[in-house]
C-alpha cells in the first residue's frame, strides 16, 4: 500500500515527520518498505518564462528561445511546436538529472548554444503527456523549483501488509491507525452517506449469489464529460505509481485507494436493459476483459452481467464491451462487497492480479460500499459536469453484524504484564474506531468495526491494546532456568543404549518406511488367527506395496538383506528400532516399540582365512548379540536367553533353532535362524539369523545396582572338570549350578570344550569346565581348593546325571 504524506494529512491533523510515522507504523505492525521523497528527479528543474523565441539559423524545426528563470535570461533551442513568448514552462537547468538517468549539460545544438532545456510533462516523469513542452499556469514566479510550485514536495511511504489486514490497504485506514497513537480522530470526507431509494430508477439491481455478494450498491450520474483529470488527481495518482487515464477512471481509483473499497464505472448505454445481474457463470461461457484477454470461465466463478451478457469479472477487472470511453456521457456506478473465497480463487485459476482483486481476496468492509460510493459520485460530479441521478440500490441481504466480545481487564492486564485500567483498555481500543461499552469494573463489551475482519477472539482486541500502547512498554522479563537436570525420557534413554551396543558390535542400523505391503504376513508364514495380521490398513495408500502399518520389523530388514546381497554385500549386519502398530477398537493403535535385527555371511569378514576368517555366523552369534545387549542394560540376571519355543510361534523360523528371551514368566523376544522357506520368499540366497524384541517391555525390568569391588591382592587359582552328562543337558544351566552352590571362593566359571564322538556314549556328550578360585584375604593352598572342587563335582554329577571323565 503506498501512500504519501500530504495526502495523509488531509484526514489526520499531524505535524510528524515522515520517519516518525514510520515508526509508529512500524511498531503498529504494519512494516514500512519506503519512505522516500517524492520526485527527486525533479532536483534542479524550475519554472521559467519564454520572453522572446527566434528561429535557428540553421534547422527548419528548431527555435531558440530567451527564458527568464529567475537570474536574468538563458538561451536555450528547443523543438517543440508549442514554444512562444509568454509560455511559463519547465526549466531542466545544467547538471539536473532527469528520469532515465538523462544528464542536463550545456551544448551546441547546429551550432547555437543551449543552457539547458525545455521538458514536457513525460520527461519529468510526471505525466504522459509528451505533444510539446509542458504549459504551466501564468502566475507562477520565474526560478522558484518547479517541485514547489506545483505542490510537489512530499513523501511517499509504502506499507507491506500482512493478509489479516485489509482495512489498511486505504490511506484512510492508515490514517486511523496513526491516529490511534497520537491520540486523534480521522476526519474522512464521507461521513454518513444519504439513505438511497430505488423507487423510479432507470436501472434495476438483482444479486442472484447473495453468499458471493453480500452487499451491491449501484448509482447512475448523466451527462457527464469524460476527459483529462485536474492536476490535483493525477497527482495524487502519480505519486503512489498509478497512471492517470481519464477524470471516471481516476476517480474510482483514487476513491479506491482512499477508502480500500474497489469501485467499477459501466457505460450504462452499453448496458442491455438498463440493468444489473450478479450471478455466477455459465456452463462453458467466455468473456473478454479490458485488457483484451478471452477468459473461459467456471461455474463457480462470479460475473456482473446486463439483462443478456457478462460485462465484469466481479472484484477483479471489467469487460470491454461495457468500458467508459471518450464518447461516454451515462455512468453506472459500481460499489460492492465480494467474498473473499470467491475473488481469490477466481484470480489464481485466472492468473490475473488487480489492485481491487488484491482488496477483496483480503476483505472489504460492507459498510464502507456506500460511503465510497458516495465519494465517487461527488467527485465525478463537480469534476466532470455530471449530473447525479436521485437514489439508487442498495442491495445488503448478505451483510451479517460482527459479533460482540467479552474483554476482560484480568485478562489483559495478565498477558501483557502491564498495569492497564480498564478505562485505559477502553480508550485504546476507541482510538481505532472499536465500539466499547463498560459492563462491570473489570469487563468490556466489545464490538468489533465491519473493517475489522481479523478481530474474532479476547485474545485478538488483548494483542490491539498491545498495539495501541506500544510493544516497547511491554516489561521484559529473562526466562526461568530451573537449575536442575530436566527427567529423562527412560524408553528414549534405553534405546539408546542399546544403539550405541550394536553399533559398537559392528551393525549398521536401518530406517524403514512404516508403510509395508500386506504380503509381508504371507511370506513369513503367520498364522489366519496370528495377532500380527491384525493390521491398520491406509485408506489413501501411495502405493499397494505401502497399504498397511508393520507389524513386525523383520520384513524390512529382510528386504534390506537381499538388496545388499543382490549388491555382492555378503557380510550383513543391520539392526532397526522403531515402531509397530497393532489396531485396537478405540480407534487409535496400539504403537509398541520393538527392536529387530539380522546377520548374515561370515563371523570376521575381516580376519585372514587361516584364522577363522571364512566361519559363518550361528545361532550363537545372535544369542551373543542378545546377551550383551542385556549386560549393557544390566539386566543378565534378570532376563535370560534359553531354548523352548513352539514352532507356531515363529514359523518363519527354522525347527530347533530358536532361542526365547524371557523375564521370568514373559517372553520378551526371540532370536535364531530363518527357515529356507522365509529366506527364498524374500528373495535371500544365503543363510541368515535374526533378533526380534519387545524393546518397550524392558522398561518394566529394574536393572541390577552398580557395585564396586576393590582390584584382587591375591592371585587365582584354575581348576578344570570334564563330565560326560547326557546330550539334552544345558550348558548354561551348568554354569548356573556352580554359581549357585554359594561358595564365595568362587570367581568365575566358563565352558571351554563341548565334544561327541570317539570314545563317548551316544547320547552323551564331554563338558569340559574351567571353574577360577580366589580369596580376598590370603592366597589359596591345592588343599582347600581342592576341597571345593571336589564338592562341586559331586554336586554336579549328581544334579546332571554325570560321571567324571578320565584323562
Amino acid at each position: 500500500m503506498k501512500f504519501t504524506l500530504n495526502w495523509l494529512r488531509e484526514y489526520i491533523d499531524t505535524d510528524l515527520e515522515p520517519a516518525r510515522i514510520a515508526d509508529h507504523l512500524t511498531m503498529l505492525g504494519l512494516e514500512v518498505d519506503a519512505c522516500v521523497p517524492c520526485y527527486p528527479e525533479l532536483n534542479g528543474v524550475v519554472v521559467a518564462r519564454i520572453e522572446a523565441v527566434f528561429p535557428h539559423p540553421n534547422a527548419d524545426k528548431l527555435v531558440l528561445c530567451d527564458v527568464n528563470a529567475g537570474q536574468g535570461l538563458t538561451r536555450v533551442v528547443c523543438g517543440a511546436p508549442n514554444a512562444r513568448a509568454g509560455l511559463v514552462t519547465p526549466l531542466a537547468l545544467p547538471g539536473a538529472v532527469l528520469p532515465g538517468g538523462f544528464t542536463i549539460k550545456p551544448a551546441k545544438i547546429r551550432g547555437e548554444e543551449s543552457c539547458g532545456m525545455l521538458c514536457s510533462a513525460k520527461e519529468l516523469g510526471i505525466a504522459e503527456d509528451q505533444t510539446g513542452i509542458m504549459e504551466l499556469a501564468a502566475d507562477l514566479q520565474p526560478g522558484v523549483a518547479l517541485s514547489q510550485a506545483l505542490g510537489l514536495v512530499d513523501t511517499m511511504i509504502e506499507v507491506d501488509l500482512t493478509p489479516n489486514r485489509p482495512d489498511c490497504a486505504s490511506v484512510l485506514g492508515i490514517a486511523r491507525e496513526v491516529g490511534g497513537v497520537i491520540g486523534k480522530r480521522i476526519k474522512p470526507p464521507v461521513d454518513t452517506p444519504p439513505a438511497l431509494s430505488d423507487e423510479n430508477l432507470p436501472f434495476s439491481v438483482e444479486v442472484e449469489a447473495v453468499a458471493d455478494c453480500p452487499r451491491y450498491a449501484a448509482r447512475l450520474v448523466r451527462k457527464v464529460k469524460i476527459g483529462p483529470s485536474p492536476w490535483w488527481l493525477r497527482q495524487r495518482l502519480l505519486a503512489v505509481g498509478m497512471r492517470p487515464i481519464n477524470n471516471i477512471v481516476d476517480i474510482t481509483n483514487f476513491v479506491m485507494l482512499e477508502y480500500g473499497q474497489p469501485l467499477h464505472a459501466f457505460d450504462f448505454n452499453k448496458l442491455a436493459g438498463g440493468k444489473i445481474v450478479v450471478r455466477r457463470a455459465r456452463v462453458g461461457e467466455s468473456f473478454v476483459t479490458l485488457d483484451g484477454n478471452e477468459h473461459q470461465l467456471e461455474p463457480e466463478m462470479l460475473m456482473i452481467c446486463d439483462a443478456k451478457r457478462p460485462v465484469a469479472l466481479a472484484g477483479i477487472m471489467g469487460g470491454a464491451n461495457s468500458e467508459v470511453d471518450a464518447e461516454t456521457t451515462d455512468i453506472l456506478l459500481e460499489s460492492a462487497c465480494f467474498s473473499a473465497i470467491g475473488i481469490r480463487r477466481t484470480a489464481g485459476k485466472l492468473k490475473m492480479s488487480t489492485e481491487a482483486s488484491y482488496r477483496f481476496e483480503r476483505g472489504v468492509d460492507p459498510q464502507g460500499v456506500p460511503r465510497a460510493m458516495e465519494r465517487a459520485v461527488q467527485l465525478i460530479a463537480a469534476l466532470s459536469g455530471g449530473e447525479i441521478v436521485e437514489g439508487g440500490v442498495d442491495c445488503r441481504d448478505g451483510v451479517i453484524a460482527p459479533a460482540p466480545i467479552i474483554l476482560r481487564g484480568k485478562r489483559t492486564r495478565a498477558l501483557l504484564g502491564m498495569d492497564l485500567t480498564l478505562d485505559r483498555i477502553g480508550a485504546a481500543l476507541a482510538g481505532i474506531e472499536i465500539d466499547v461499552e463498560k459492563l462491570d469494573d473489570d469487563t468490556l463489551r466489545v464490538t468489533p468495526p465491519s473493517f475489522r475482519v481479523d478481530l474474532e477472539r479476547e485474545v485478538d482486541l488483548i494483542e490491539e491494546v498491545a498495539r495501541i500502547v506500544g510493544y516497547n512498554l511491554l516489561p521484559t522479563t529473562l526466562p526461568m532456568v530451573p537449575m536442575n537436570f530436566s527427567e529423562q525420557d527412560p524408553l528414549r534413554e534405553l534405546r539408546k543404549k542399546v544403539v550405541q551396543t550394536l553399533t559398537a558390535l559392528g551393525f549398521y542400523e536401518a530406517i524403514n518406511y512404516s508403510f509395508v505391503a500386506p504380503q509381508h504376513c504371507d511370506l513369513l508364514g503367520l498364522a489366519a488367527d496370528d495377532a500380527r495380521r491384525q493390521s491398520v490398513h491406509l485408506l489413501n495408500p501411495l502405493a499397494e506395496d505401502q497399504s498397511v502399518l508393520r507389524t513386525t520389523l523383520l520384513p524390512g530388514l529382510l528386504e534390506n538383506l537381499r538388496r545388499n546381497v543382490n549388491h555382492q554385500s555378503h557380510d550383513v549386519r543391520l539392526f532397526e528400532i522403531g515402531k509397530v502398530f497393532h489396531p485396537l477398537e478405540s480407534g487409535q493403535p496400539q504403537e509398541p516399540f520393538r527392536l529387530a535385527a539380522v546377520v548374515s555371511g561370515r563371523r570376521n569378514p575381516g580376519a585372514p582365512v587361516l584364522h577363522a576368517g571364512e566361519t559363518p555366523v550361528d545361532i550363537l552369534d545372535v544369542k551373543g548379540v542378545v546377551t550383551q545387549i542385556l549386560e549393557s542394560l544390566r539386566l543378565g540376571g534378570t532376563i535370560t536367553c534359553e531354548a523352548g519355543v513352539a514352532s507356531q510361534e515363529l514359523p518363519f523360523a527354522e525347527p530347533g533353532s530358536v532361542l526365547a528371551v524371557r523375564g521370568g514368566e514373559q517372553i520378551l523376544g526371540w532370536c535364531g535362524a530363518f527357515s529356507q522357506k522365509t529366506l527364498k520368499g524374500f528373495g535371500v540366497k544365503q543363510q541368515a539369523f535374526f533378533v526380534d524384541l519387545d524393546l518397550a517391555a524392558f522398561g518394566g525390568f529394574s536393572p541390577q545396582a552398580k557395585t564396586f569391588a576393590p582390584l584382587p591382592k591375591f592371585p587365582f587359582v584354575k581348576w578344570d572338570m570334564a563330565l560326560i552328562v547326557p546330550e539334552g543337558a544345558a550348558a548354561g544351566e551348568m554354569l548356573a549350578a556352580i554359581h549357585g552352590c554359594g561358595d564365595k571362593l568362587i570367581e568365575r566359571a566358563e565352558i571351554f570344550d563341548v565334544f561327541q564322538g570317539k570314545n563317548i556314549e551316544a547320547g552323551k556328550k564331554s563338558v569340559a569346565i574351567s571353574i577360577t578360585y580366589r580369596a580376598v584375604d590370603r592366597t589359596l593352598d591345592d588343599e582347600t581348593v581342592g576341597k571345593i572342587h571336589q564338592k562341586i563335582i559331586e554336586m554336579m554329577i549328581s544334579r546332571f546325571n554325570g560321571q567324571l571323565r578320565e584323562a
